[in-house]
């Protein structure tokens, strides 16, 4: 069957990990074209400061303190969204975070952390989402997956776990959709390595500080691609041309894709002394950041975020 999704400006879209990263340029893209946007996340103050400066900017937004991993939290952002605009078009599971590390240094309680937020906060995002797009005669669910969704990368092997299983999820959840004939588009987006606060966002157990490989695209490439998904229906986005290239390669020459990634090793380490930290597995971050925070030599994160400090808004 054919699925008709409505313009942006017409829409109402939630958006989950909204608090920074690709979730805050897509929020801020979608309230600058119009939509009405449901913001999610753990950070409350960052959530309702920007909130309020769409609002202040002639948007509309609302915010959701919430934590993914916990279903009762994904169907209070449901309950939040019904309650403010009667119904929702677009839900995008965004949310999600990273372990650095060798998979045997990494603590089993962080790694199951990390899957409870990046899969069954997918997962409990779409079922709660399922009921919700039905009753408004169709929408669509978008997933933000990864280019390791099909790939994979060392020293951030949990991650790629995980996002291997969002696909496996994502692709089932599709093939049932589309056997019921339900009026939902369902896609997995799955962009390269993105200028994000994503290392300083994540664990670290690895001796120097973390970091993504370049070269990475805007965090607002991404953004565009996950709303044209969400007026377009797609099977599934590769955001950037590494990514491209990098899951044909897993596909196609597996061997010779092996041997490049274990390149990355350290192409994923900063030039300084880092000590294990959590990151924000467990407490939220409220730095409010879209992009990165550059080539800094700092070893503490939380240290590179002040020194870089700028508003997202």
């Amino acid at each position: 069957m054919r699925i008709r999704l409505k313009p942006i400006a017409e829409q109402v879209i939630v958006i989950t990990g909204a608090s920074s990263g690709i979730g805050l340029a897509t929020a801020m893209l979608a309230a600058h074209q119009g939509a009405r946007v449901v913001m999610a996340a753990r950070s409350r103050s960052t959530l309702e400061h920007v909130a309020q400066e769409i609002v202040a900017g002639g948007g509309n937004a609302v915010a959701v303190a919430a934590d993914v991993a916990v279903r009762e939290d994904v169907e209070r952002i449901a309950q939040a969204a019904v309650d403010r605009y009667g119904h929702v078009d677009t839900w995008i599971n965004n949310a999600g975070l990273s372990i650095y590390g060798r998979l045997h240094e990494v603590p089993e309680k962080d790694a199951r952390r990390l899957f409870d937020v990046n899969y069954w906060g997918v997962v409990h995002g779409s079922l709660v989402a399922l009921p919700l797009l039905k009753s408004s005669q169709g929408g669509a669910l978008i997933n933000v997956g990864s280019e390791v969704s099909d790939a994979v990368v060392p020293l951030q092997g949990m991650y790629a776990a995980s996002k291997h299983a969002v696909k496996g999820f994502t692709d089932a959840l599709r093939i049932e959709l589309e056997a019921d004939e339900a009026p939902i588009s369902v896609t997995l987006v799955q962009p390269t390595a993105v200028d994000t606060p994503f290392p300083e966002h994540a664990a670290n157990y690895m001796s120097q500080a973390p970091k993504l490989p370049t070269p990475m695209i805007e965090a607002q490439k991404v953004a565009s691609a996950i709303l044209e998904a969400a007026t377009d229906p797609t099977r599934e986005v590769k955001v950037g041309a590494m990514s491209v290239l990098n899951t044909a390669m897993f596909k196609l020459l597996p061997g010779l894709a092996d041997r490049m990634a274990k390149k990355q090793m350290g192409r994923q380490q900063r030039n300084a002394a880092a000590y294990p930290r959590p990151g924000t597995l467990y407490e939220p971050g409220e730095s409010g950041e879209i992009t990165g925070f550059g080539d800094t030599n700092a070893a503490d994160p939380d240290q590179a975020m002040q020194s870089n400090k700028r508003s997202p808004v």
